[in-house]
């Protein structure tokens, strides 16, 4: 029986969120200041770096009872997941991160993979990985907290209701 764990819709939307309205206003911004950079040019841009986000954010996680494996959207070619079985998983080893936050790697006799801390489900998640290997998982947590993602959605309204004031009024010029 596979499971399968997509990224948070909460995760998901709100970094779509901030991406767009952080780099909306600069095609308008470019033609206000008549920097040498083409608006057509940022746009080009900004619409490859969305799809490149896009990409990153269609990862997805699935855990079967043979093992437990990291994928990106099949649109994704050039992305490249990965696939451990759970006999080769020895344990989860904490590092703490430059932020100051945690995150856990499995580590097997080859390599290292990331834990997908980021994911809709996670405790569930867990209870798979603890059952399927006997690791205790009670004291993991998420990386980052729904509120904090929530906070930085909050945060997002006001920044896209400024960037529709810049580009009103940058267009009434």
């Amino acid at each position: 029986m596979n499971q399968s764990f997509r990224l948070s819709p909460l995760i998901r939307f709100t970094l779509l969120s901030l991406y767009g309205s952080l780099m909306i206003p600069l095609p308008f911004l470019a033609k206000v200041t008549e920097t040498s950079i083409d608006p057509l040019l940022v746009w080009l841009f900004i619409i490859l770096g969305f799809v490149v986000l896009l990409a990153i954010l269609s990862e997805r996680v699935v855990v079967s009872s043979n093992g437990i494996s990291v994928s990106y959207g099949s649109w994704v070619p050039i992305l490249s997941g990965w696939s451990l079985p759970w006999q080769e998983i020895k344990e989860l080893k904490m590092r703490t991160t430059g932020q100051g936050g945690i995150v856990y790697y499995f580590v097997s006799n080859s390599k290292a993979y990331l834990l997908p801390m980021r994911v809709a489900g996670f405790s569930k998640l867990l209870k798979e990985i603890e059952n399927n290997t006997a690791i205790d998982t009670k004291d993991i947590a998420p990386l980052a907290q729904p509120w904090m993602y929530l906070a930085l959605l909050v945060l997002t309204v006001p920044l896209f209701m400024i960037d529709f004031w810049v580009i009103f009024n940058v267009s009434l010029e």
